[in-house]
């Protein structure tokens, strides 16, 4: 069963700081990032941003990343559902953030075009984000929280909580929290 609708384009992504809803001193967008929806991205004060990152902004909801932190090289961070990244955050190269899942209606339907169901995701301060992490929509991550490289985040994750695996699961807390 085709799909009536036709497709479209989202845009190229190519984006000026001029277009961002905010962008604070010192941040620095590398070459080859792009942004999309940059009327719903906030980028805080000193906040790097890798080399073909793609912010992935929505016409609704907003993508919002505090002071300091740090997003890697050829991440996906999608907004859809809303996304807040907390202030000295880290974020690992080739981390994907998903914010919308497909609603399965019934199994004739195929999933491409069953409804979007939008979940926000949250990043608390100072939590970190391996390389090739994977969050899931409607995940909090909690403040001072570690997520291992290659981690499928499916749930929220405690403060100061170091997990690992797919899916992920608590090694240990930090600090003796």
């Amino acid at each position: 069963m085709a799909d009536p609708r036709p497709p479209r384009t989202h845009g190229t992504g190519r984006f000026t700081r001029e277009e961002l809803a905010s962008c604070g001193e010192g941040t620095i967008l590398e070459e080859g990032c792009l942004v999309f929806h940059p009327e719903n991205v906030h980028l805080g004060a000193h906040v790097y941003v890798g080399h073909h990152a793609m912010l992935k902004g929505y016409y609704k909801n907003e993508l919002r990343i505090g002071d300091g932190s740090w997003i890697g090289q050829q991440c996906f961070l999608h907004a859809a559902g809303g996304l807040t990244i907390g202030m000295n955050v880290g974020i690992g190269p080739g981390v994907k953030i998903l914010t919308s899942h497909h609603d399965e209606v019934t199994p004739e339907t195929p999933i491409l075009h069953a409804p979007l169901v939008f979940e926000p995701v949250v990043i608390e301060d100072d939590a970190d984000l391996g390389v090739g992490a994977i969050v899931l929509p409607g995940v909090r991550i909690g403040r001072g929280a570690q997520i291992g490289a290659g981690a499928v985040v499916t749930k929220d994750v405690p403060a100061y909580a170091v997990v690992a695996g797919n899916p992920a699961k608590i090694l240990y807390m930090r600090h003796g929290a």
